[in-house]
């Protein structure tokens, strides 16, 4: 994986040149990925969607994250990241059915990668049951839920923590139910302004449907 050859942007998104993905977040490099946000509606309340990584990951194992997000490799347009969707979650989603966000640039610096994106950003709304997800161990280890009231609050900084409820699959293959308390540290470090940016948006699909229903 740290081989896979992706497309390099300068600040501005102009394409610039192919570098491997070891470099990219060696080197701080501006490089695309695809982040897809599932929003749905169970028992009368909203909820976002977020994946458990998996603890074989290299980076952020056992964090909460975008429910399925993935590199652009060089050969990739923004329509061949739904492939991401699949593979990790095991869901067939349509790109026509994405709500788009846009682009959003950010950057987050740690001990072991400076990680520049340009973050092809869409939200699916959806109504699934915990039995359709099929998570692809080496990436995904549980699904998650949590209110969007809850999650838009905790990175506003209304509240320290929120309830999630889910599934992950553990090591020998069973299931286990999740039903916890969680607080920021338990979240990839993205940007707090990433956050922010994901919230409003979220916010905005949701209010939208509401007036038009």
């Amino acid at each position: 994986m740290e081989q896979e050859l992706l497309k390099v942007f300068d600040d501005k998104h102009n394409p610039i040149g192919v570098k491997t993905r070891e470099e990219i977040h060696r080197l701080g490099l501006w490089h695309e990925t695809f982040q897809c946000w599932f929003i749905g509606n169970h028992e009368g309340k909203q909820y976002v969607y977020l994946q458990l990584r998996s603890n074989l990951k290299k980076d952020y194992p056992g964090l909460l994250d975008i429910t399925a997000a993935g590199h652009l490799l060089e050969s990739e347009t923004v329509f061949d990241g739904i492939r991401e969707v699949k593979e990790e979650l095991g869901i067939d989603v349509v790109f026509e059915e994405l709500y788009s966000l846009g682009v959003l640039k950010y950057s987050v610096t740690t001990a072991d990668l400076i990680d520049n994106e340009l973050a092809h950003v869409f939200i699916y709304e959806c109504s699934l049951e915990w039995d359709q997800f099929t998570l692809q161990a080496e990436e995904v280890s549980g699904i998650v839920r949590a209110e969007i009231s809850q999650f838009v609050s905790l990175w506003k900084g209304e509240l320290e923590e929120l309830e999630i409820i889910g599934f992950r699959v553990e090591d020998d293959g069973t299931t286990s139910l999740i039903h916890e308390i969680v607080g920021k540290t338990n979240f990839v470090p993205h940007a707090q302004s990433y956050y922010e940016e994901i919230c409003r948006g979220i916010i905005f699909v949701t209010s939208k449907n509401q007036l038009s229903s």
